[in-house]
């Protein structure tokens, strides 16, 4: 007997047992490339998904900065308003009505924005009362506030506001 050749003859293959059936190479291929087919599509739908998420997070990111931008804006826009309002009137003259808007604002911003930007709105609010209760201003007094650099208290609130909107979500 020759090595290499089961004892059935030289028609089987080398060391094959007759006993155990064999599997045609054609079924193999086709197997092969069905569980190659398989797994490119589950990969492009994978890949289809993920480029989907990610442009739908940015799109919400951009939206949420938006948002947040209008949002500050308005509180700037209102704080200054009143700001300005403090200094021609005193107690007497101020109304608690008139800062309606920007505790609505800031209510806002509670829920959007982050605690600093938050807290330095309370600030701000904070201050244009001070100023409510102090006597009014002339613009001698003005000039001199300016000189002092302690006129305008909404410049903590714009890089608080800066520094978020440059940053990450603050919520997630």
């Amino acid at each position: 007997m020759r090595s290499g050749f089961c004892a059935a003859g030289p028609s089987r293959a080398p060391f094959t047992d007759p006993r155990v059936p064999t599997m045609d190479g054609a079924y193999v291929s086709a197997i092969a490339a069905l569980a190659g087919s398989a797994i490119g599509g589950l990969t492009s739908l994978a890949a289809s998904w993920l480029s989907h998420h990610v442009q739908f997070s940015a799109q919400e990111r951009a939206g949420s900065r938006s948002r947040r931008v209008e949002l500050y804006k308005s509180f700037i826009d209102e704080a200054s308003k009143w700001y300005a309002d403090a200094y021609e009137h005193d107690k007497a003259q101020a109304h608690v009505s008139n800062l309606v808007k920007l505790y609505a604002l800031i209510s806002t911003m509670r829920v959007l924005s982050s605690p600093t930007v938050v807290d330095s709105a309370d600030r701000v609010v904070r201050r244009i009362i001070e100023t409510y209760l102090e006597p009014n201003k002339s613009f001698g007094d003005v000039l001199e506030i300016v000189d002092n650099n302690a006129m305008n208290p909404l410049r903590d609130f714009g890089n608080a506001c800066r520094a978020e909107l440059r940053g990450p979500d603050p919520l997630p």
